[in-house]
This record gives structure tokens, C-alpha cells and sequence, in this order.
């Protein structure tokens, strides 16, 4: 699949997975530099907002736009995942006050890898979003096509209303 960064055109490792499709088997790291794998998502709809690079301005702007949505709906476990390094997704979170939203590290890239979201010219994950239900199906996948745009927060929100 190819994305755009500032108009020049880049080639991910793969296709994303598709609505429809399961989850593939993954692990990330969250803040406690504990392992966090594909199972450990199951049981909760699950909103995935995956950014390029936290220290960002569109990054931080997503960021921030879920982190604040996150508190009207209790029943949905929202998760930010990048390729940054836990220590600088805890200074971003710090120096931006986020305190509930669960950061995900992808700095081994198996995320990246499994979802076929990973740019490997740039070592980063490209922009989108993934809504999965309760036992693992994705059934709302956003890709953003410039990976310098905002995702489509109402689009996202809207059919993760529907889910729940």
C-alpha cells in the first residue's frame, strides 16, 4: 500500500488488514515497559489510533483529540501506538498533561510488521485508525492517505458509537 508524506509517495511493508479481518498477533510495550500482546486486547472494543511519530504536531494533535474523547465512553479501551520509545512517550505525555491514555510502543516494530503498518524507509508507523470489537475483528479501519493530515476524528467516533 502506498501513503504520502509531504506529497512523496512511500511504500508500506504490506496491505493493512482489512475490516473484517482479525487482529493479527502482535506485542507492544506500554508504559510500564510491560509486553502487551494481540489476546490482551480482547474482551473491550478497542479504538487503535496508530501516529507516525508522538513528538509531532499532527501526532500530538491526534493524540490529544482521542485523549479527550476517551472519557465519554467508559466501555471503550483507547490506545495510541508509535514507534517511539517509552521513555519519549512519557516525556510527551508529561509535558502535555495526557494521563489516561494508553501509549503503546512499537519500538521493536512487530506491530508495524504484523499489521503491515510500518514505512521502512522512515522506521515509522503510518497514520490511522482501527476499531476492533470485543473478540478481535476489525470492523472500522481508517487509513490516512497524507500522512501529514488529521485522521477523520467524527468518521472514527461515529462508528465506534455504532460498535458500542
Amino acid at each position: 500500500m502506498e501513503i504520502k508524506r509531504m506529497g512523496v509517495t512511500e511504500q508500506l511493508i504490506g496491505n493493512p488488514p482489512e475490516v473484517g479481518e482479525e487482529l493479527p498477533h502482535f506485542k507492544f510495550y506500554d508504559a510500564d515497559n510491560q509486553k502487551v500482546k494481540t489476546r490482551d486486547l480482547l474482551g473491550k472494543a478497542t479504538l487503535i489510533s496508530v501516529v507516525p511519530d508522538i513528538n509531532t504536531r499532527v501526532c500530538s494533535l491526534q493524540t490529544k483529540k482521542f485523549n479527550q474523547t476517551m472519557d465519554q465512553y467508559k466501555d471503550v479501551h483507547f490506545i495510541t501506538v508509535s514507534t517511539n520509545s517509552i521513555k519519549e512517550q512519557a516525556a510527551w505525555c508529561a509535558a502535555e498533561g495526557v494521563e489516561n491514555m494508553d501509549m503503546m510502543s512499537d519500538a521493536e516494530e512487530s506491530f508495524g510488521y504484523e499489521m503491515k503498518l510500518l514505512v521502512p524507509t522512515e522506521g515509522v508507523l503510518a497514520r490511522s485508525i482501527f476499531l476492533i470489537n470485543a473478540d478481535g475483528q476489525i470492523v472500522y479501519r481508517q487509513m490516512v492517505e497524507e500522512q501529514t493530515d488529521e485522521p477523520n476524528y467524527l468518521a472514527a467516533i461515529n462508528a465506534m458509537k455504532k460498535l458500542i
